[in-house]
């Protein structure tokens, strides 16, 4: 099972500490082109090479950061966390406060943070891209577009309002509470779920209320 998280516009500031490490981020040296080009094209703006790093765990905060608290999950195997700057990344590593959503123009690059990252991350993901591998999808948006598996089992986490009429009105800011109470319930359970109705019991035994789809996990409010 993998679990893909979005990163947070929220970001607390790493104490003193060593400066990034490209070599040691995941999936170097496939994405390290990509994240060097970028950190040139963001070094008048946002110097980041001599910046102080923490784990990208303690360094994204925000609301789906907090319902999850990895910090406080010792195995968190499995997760990937989506990045405009830095491609993909693990919760242990370490990085700056920085600021680039995925939508953002970046000085000299042609087209859109989306574009560039996705081949690269595609190329990444290969290995984990099979026919046996579940990928839980914590991601919205221009996240979401840069990597779609092509054989792997998506569940994408949604999160509905219901009305006593049984309308069902989507929620946006706190989807992303939603889609952090799926990840913690999923990696506190004890075992990796294996299926896609493994992943709703799971849900369903931490409390939570949902419906599973084709390729959907929708996280309801009633």
């Amino acid at each position: 099972m993998l679990i893909l998280l979005p990163p947070s516009e929220g970001k607390a500031v790493p104490p003193p500490g060593p400066p990034p490490d490209l070599d040691a981020l995941a999936f170097a040296p496939q994405l390290t082109a990509t994240r060097e080009r970028l950190l040139r094209a963001l070094a008048r703006t946002q110097p980041l090479r001599e910046a102080p790093t923490a784990p990208a765990a303690e360094v994204y905060t925000g609301v789906l950061y907090g319902r999850l608290d990895l910090p406080s999950i010792p195995a968190a195997d499995g997760v990937l966390i989506a990045s405009g700057l830095w491609g993909l990344l693990r919760p242990q590593d370490r990085i700056p406060h920085y600021k680039l959503p995925i939508d953002a123009k970046v000085p000299r690059l042609r087209g859109t943070l989306a574009a560039l990252w996705r081949a690269p991350v595609a190329r990444a993901l290969a290995p984990l891209d099979t026919p046996e591998q579940l990928i839980v999808d914590c991601r919205s948006g221009g996240y979401a577009s840069v990597f779609r598996p092509r054989h792997a089992t998506l569940l994408a986490v949604r999160a509905f309002r219901v009305h006593p009429d049984g309308r069902r009105q989507p929620i946006s800011h706190m989807a992303k509470a939603s889609r952090g109470d799926v990840a913690r319930a999923l990696l506190t359970a004890g075992r990796p779920a294996t299926t896609p109705d493994e992943i709703a019991d799971l849900a369903r035994a931490a409390g939570l209320d949902v419906e599973l789809g084709a390729e959907t996990l929708d996280v309801l409010e009633r």
